[in-house]
């Protein structure tokens, strides 16, 4: 307990620090890695907690960001905008939840994978409201470039903090009981008298609500958005690894493995853009392969010992 409040005592601190003598890059940063733990912690819900593999944080992204850049477009203040629009991406998560939570394994993964396909048509098409492939221009806010980005990274914190204590309340709730059990075996679950569909649809609800916000936030930071741009698979894909990164199911992993990630995005991806894609792709074989606990694994213990134990473990 003692180490958890000076590590969340250092945060405030690095915090404020950020805030007060942060330039436009760093802030960018924070902004980025924030945005990234609350996509990582909301995918871990699902992904981590119960096991089943979604890749529809891409279609709960690009989703919110509209819900929310239409809403600002329409006059509506921009944190009202934000909450809506998670509220929209909820409601809309729990109808698709109810129509492919009865899915598993890769039959779920492929139908959670295709939704984000078919709204980013649907965005195409619908030029009248959402002006189609041409993008949709989202108002700006008041105030100097500075400040903007300093409420930007205080509101995307906001969200990634909400997401964290709803993952440690959700692990510790009878949700997340449920979850596990759906994890372990489902079909067990059920006969000692869990409602795992009922779980299962509430776990992918929470889990849209912080992604859909996250979108919106994301819509008013870059004043402009389109639909490759916000129902990129990338966006279903990176959570996935930054969990992995960290440790699939845990508190903490994800919140690591979006630190780690921003890390490599922005030391080696940035210098091999040719090679992005296939660097994403050995990371993700390398991390299923060799650390499929995430960094967690390493903990209190030596860290080449572990490396080695990892190495020697035989594959099932």
């Amino acid at each position: 307990m003692r180490w958890r409040v000076i590590l969340v005592a250092a945060g405030l601190v690095l915090f404020i620090g950020l805030l007060a003598f942060g330039d436009n890059y760093v802030l960018r940063l924070a902004t980025t890695v924030a945005m990234y733990v609350t996509l990582a912690v909301a995918w871990n819900i699902v992904g981590g907690f119960s096991g089943y593999p979604s890749f529809a944080t891409a279609a709960f992204f690009g989703l919110g960001a509209y819900a929310g850049g239409l809403a600002s477009s329409a006059g509506v203040p921009a944190v009202a905008a934000w909450i809506g629009a998670g509220v929209f991406t909820a409601v809309f998560a729990t109808a698709l939840g109810f129509a492919i939570l009865h899915l598993r394994g890769h039959y779920f993964a492929i139908g959670s994978l295709v939704v984000a396909d078919v709204l980013r048509e649907v965005t195409n098409s619908w030029t009248s409201l959402t002006g189609g492939g041409m993008g949709l221009n989202v108002p700006l806010l008041g105030g100097s470039s500075n400040s903007q980005a300093q409420l930007f990274l205080v509101a995307m914190s906001v969200v990634a903090v909400a997401a964290v204590v709803a993952s440690i309340w959700i692990d510790r709730a009878r949700l997340g009981v449920a979850l596990r059990c759906i994890d372990q075996n489902e079909d067990a679950a059920q006969v000692i008298g869990i409602d795992t569909r009922r779980a299962k649809v509430i776990g992918f609800t929470l889990s849209s609500l912080f992604i859909g916000i996250a979108g919106a936030i994301y819509a008013s930071w870059v004043s402009y958005i389109d639909p490759s741009d916000v129902y990129d698979v990338s966006l279903s894909v990176k959570p996935i690894i930054m969990a992995l990164l960290g440790g699939v199911g845990t508190i903490a992993g994800p919140v690591i493995g979006a630190f780690v990630f921003l890390g490599l995005e922005e030391l080696i991806w940035r210098n091999s853009l040719e090679f992005h894609a296939g660097f994403l792709g050995l990371l993700v074989v390398a991390l299923v392969l060799f650390l499929p606990s995430g960094l967690g694994a390493l903990r209190g213990r030596g860290m080449l010992s572990s490396i080695a134990a990892i190495m020697r473990r035989k594959p099932r």
